[in-house]
């Protein structure tokens, strides 16, 4: 085990009066009462049972297919609508649509959403927001430019023919695991969000639209009269077969035979069925909820049925509780929450033992999955349950990120209650690595990247391959847990990691914003396992790091990063994306380092509203360039965090930083 450093000693005593000021200019007894005031606040927002959940919020489209979802169905509830469309229209930006992040650039597909869910509302088509809306879809190729998914949804309600998106044959179901395409070759949610598709797709149901409500306005073209909606997604060769193994299903598909479509059918209902997960629904998240609900009404389940009661309420769960407008969650997080929540406070409060502590590592524990084999064992049918969800329950698809931060938390803890909690952990995902030595959020070795080709594909986040961001969390882990960087997974981990890193020195972060949190995973994962931090590869990164701090001593990145010709793009500072980059550099040794202090400065000084720093900006990911997050939750605990480490190395017996994160 690594040698954790010793807790803060109180600096209201006279033995630390000359530790008022520190020689760099933090004023430690400002410092001291920052946090005791952050952790007290954030303490307060921590729920009866111990765990933390905080708003999760994505762009205007999931509101919007809420909306479309209630006009499906002609189960219209007109407060709640009301809320939802006040939201929507509050989030259109000056360039008349609406974008997939705070202040980012129009996305068509989010825009056509947007107006249609408004329009279905009662917004009138001559209204400001409404003309300025239309014009900037015009102007922008129409309503025919928008992606598969949304293409899907305006199939749904007839405003497009289903020429307009890709065969996707019910038929998929019963192909088996070693087929080229098969269901069990895609990701987690595409799976989920697929298999309740492919029923809609074979039953090809029409909206209910009790308004009867069109967006024929929105086409620059007659959407009858257009004969090419799909395209090669990639440009390659392999998106070009793909185009032609589509026109020849669009063909073949009406010939298929009934039985083994009704066959299909049945598989798909089985597949969804299985999952359902009670009220916290299919996979967890909306989309695979929406269309389960859209799917067991075209199968002509009784509004009483069940599946198709329980399925709904999912779905309500997302409604957020909070200040109005309320609005519609992509899913909710307080697993994430509370494990890094929890461990901001072990780090501001050094008191494992504290009620309030316990209760949050408590609540964890009980929620490790130890039954259900998963997806995930379709590639490790020998290896057993040990991981946690994202969510309240979401048992058969655990997530190896959350398992690695829960894990760690509970380790920090140091009490034998939860040791076999984390054994079964770290068997887990030590099982779960990929055969490139990292990880993947889902699933094992989830790669066949010519997936990423098919015309449905056009969203560019079908698989779910190993990331730099959730390999490092792996390797944070079990370096915590004791495993030396000479353990076999561990020095495949760091290989793997090596490799990933970027011309500049960064790392990608997949699953945040951007290359600072991918960086700081990283360094945080070098640390655990005592990497030199003089060798070059740990000062290219640190190097990087002080080259993106901005002026005002924060920093930041943009959602648009995440398109190479914008890679360096930073509109402002953030809270939680500086006390990424600070947490990193401390890792990396560098807790002396005047950018360090800045940084640290940056946060003490910068808005705050109780527990959470004001922060606007989207500074997570669902899927790169498709679709973003902003967790409520990251800017408390991520500045307490940076803030009482800072604390506790200047303080501490030793600068090195004694835990996995």
């Amino acid at each position: 085990m690594l040698d954790r450093y010793e807790p803060a000693p109180s600096a209201t005593g006279p033995e630390h009066h000359e530790d008022t000021l520190t020689e760099d200019g933090v004023p430690m007894d400002e410092l001291d009462s920052l946090v005791a005031e952050v952790s007290g606040q954030l303490k307060a927002l921590q729920k009866d049972d111990g765990h933390w959940v905080f708003e999760l919020e994505a762009d205007a489209t999931i509101p919007s297919e809420y909306i479309l979802l209630e006009h499906f169905l002609d189960e219209v509830d007109e407060t709640l609508e009301s809320e939802l469309a006040e939201y929507i229209r509050s989030q259109q930006g000056d360039h008349g649509g609406w974008a997939l992040f705070y202040d980012g650039d129009f996305d068509i597909s989010a825009t056509v959403k947007a107006y249609y869910a408004l329009k279905l509302v009662g917004d009138s088509p001559d209204a400001e927001h409404m003309v300025r809306a239309r014009e900037a879809i015009l102007a922008r190729g129409g309503a025919e430019r928008t992606n598969v998914f949304t293409r899907y949804a305006l199939a749904l309600f007839g405003q497009v023919p289903w020429l307009a998106v890709p065969v996707m044959p019910v038929e998929l179901m019963l192909l088996p695991k070693w087929f080229p395409v098969s269901m069990w070759r895609f990701s987690y949610w595409s799976r989920t969000v697929i298999a309740p598709l492919l029923v809609l797709a074979a039953l090809k149901p029409k909206a209910r639209n009790p308004r009867n409500v069109h967006i024929r306005e929105l086409f620059r073209e007659p959407p009858g009269k257009i004969k090419k909606f799909l395209d090669n997604p990639t440009g390659s060769p392999w998106g070009e077969l793909f185009l032609h193994i589509d026109r020849i299903l669009r063909v073949a598909e009406p010939k298929f035979p009934r039985g083994s479509r009704e066959k299909a059918i049945k598989k798909a209902v089985a597949f969804i069925s299985e999952r359902l997960n009670g009220e916290d629904g299919l996979g967890a998240i909306f989309p695979a909820m929406a269309n389960t609900v859209m799917a067991f009404d075209a199968l002509g389940y009784a509004k009483d049925d069940p599946d198709l009661e329980i399925a709904k309420a999912s779905i309500n769960k997302l409604i957020t509780t909070g200040d109005w407008p309320r609005y519609c969650q992509p899913c909710v997080s307080p697993i994430w929450d509370t494990g890094l929540g929890v461990q901001a406070m072990m780090e501001a409060e050094h008191d494992a033992d504290s009620d309030n502590i316990t209760a949050a590592l408590d609540w964890l524990q009980d929620r490790q999955i130890l039954d259900v084999k998963g997806d995930w064992s379709a590639k490790a049918p020998d290896l057993r349950p040990g991981g946690w969800a994202f969510q309240y329950n979401n048992a058969h698809y655990p997530d190896v990120d959350d398992t690695a931060v829960v894990a760690m938390a509970l380790d920090r803890a140091n009490d034998p209650k939860y040791k076999e909690a984390l054994e079964r952990a770290a068997e887990w995902v030590i099982g779960m690595q990929s055969a490139n030595g990292g990880w993947g959020a889902f699933d094992i070795d989830n790669t066949s990247f010519y997936l990423n080709h098919i015309p449905f594909a056009d969203h560019g986040a079908l698989l779910d391959p190993p990331t730099a961001d959730v390999s490092a969390r792996c390797v944070s882990m079990l370096a915590q847990m004791g495993y030396g960087r000479d353990h076999t997974t561990v020095a495949r981990g760091l290989g793997y990691l090596r490799r990933e890193q970027e011309e500049d020195g960064s790392w990608y972060g997949r699953w945040g914003t951007n290359y600072v949190y991918g960086t700081w995973s990283v360094l945080c994962a070098f640390n655990a396992v005592e990497e030199d931090m003089s060798a070059p590869h740990i000062r290219k990164a640190v190097d990087w790091l002080l080259a993106r701090q901005h002026d005002d001593g924060g920093w930041g990145e943009d959602g648009a990063t995440y398109w190479g010709e914008r890679r360096t793009e930073a509109k402002e500072s953030t809270p939680s994306q500086t006390a990424w980059a600070v947490l990193g550099l401390m890792a990396a040794g560098e807790v002396d380092h005047p950018a360090v202090v800045r940084g640290i400065k940056y946060l003490m000084a910068a808005p705050r509203d109780g527990a959470r720093w004001e922060e606007p900006w989207f500074t997570a990911v669902g899927f790169p360039r498709v679709f973003y997050l902003r967790y409520h939750g990251y800017a408390a605990y991520f500045p307490l965090w940076a803030l009482a480490r800072y604390r506790s190395l200047k303080r501490g017996n030793s600068r090195r930083v004694a835990y996995g994160m």
